[in-house]
């Protein structure tokens, strides 16, 4: 495992964004894990996020693109710290755009915010985490609409690696397959198992813990990404 991504796992733990417990998802599905972007809150911990974004995006796509795209609301500041983190990391300006929950009709008008999109913009989308895959059917129409625009690939925080809700694949997998371009993830759940469990010293996953995790994945594992 590279190193940014340990270091990025336990950044997850101490800022209180990825937790252990038990917790009941949009899904309906009880969870021993849970991951929350919106626990980043300070200047240290959006520039670091920025920076961990900003390794997994070069390392996956390189430096071929021309917009990052988060969207509402969540993916704002994803974004953001990412365009700036970027540049201070590879010296490349990369544009940032979001959208509107709601259109705006008067001053900067119009459904996105940040950059316009334009023809033969390349874009990449950033987000937190995705369980299901619904946040890209509402977000590939708002991008397309805009021109001859090619999304390129999608970067989230953590690969749960469970199923899509209508699907034996990951989300991240079905993303892929669907709509034609590489979703990617800073690290996997089974990075976190290996970092904090396999390797680790057992503090934060626990035996116990491990336990209900390897229940989980045997009930809503994705296809060949059960956690060993």
């Amino acid at each position: 495992m590279e190193d940014y991504k340990k270091k990025f796992i336990d950044f997850m733990v101490e800022c209180g964004v990825l937790k252990f417990g038990s917790f009941t998802l949009k899904s309906g599905r009880k969870s021993p894990f849970f991951m929350n972007a919106g626990a980043y809150v300070t200047g240290s911990q959006l520039l670091r996020l920025g920076e961990f974004y900003a390794h997994a995006i070069h390392d996956s796509f390189g430096d071929d693109f021309d917009v990052l795209f988060g969207p509402a609301y969540k993916g704002i500041p994803l974004a953001t710290a990412c365009v700036i983190a970027y540049h201070s990391l590879f010296g490349k300006e990369i544009r940032y755009c979001s959208n509107r929950k709601e259109a705006k009709d008067h001053g900067d008008a119009g459904i996105l915010l940040g950059s316009a999109l334009k023809d033969g913009d390349r874009v990449v989308i950033i987000e937190d985490v995705t369980t299901s895959g619904k946040s890209i059917e509402e977000t590939l129409p708002i991008i397309r609409a805009q021109g001859n625009v090619a999304v390129i690939g999608e970067m989230v925080s953590l690969d749960r690696q469970e199923r899509a809700l209508e699907s034996t694949e990951s989300a991240l997998s079905a993303i892929s397959k669907k709509w034609g371009f590489p979703a990617r993830a800073i690290v996997t759940m089974q990075d976190v198992v290996d970092s904090l469990y396999t390797h680790g010293e057992r503090t934060v996953i626990t035996d116990s813990i491990k336990k209900e995790i390897d229940e989980y994945y045997a009930q809503y594992g994705a296809q060949c990404s059960i956690l060993a």
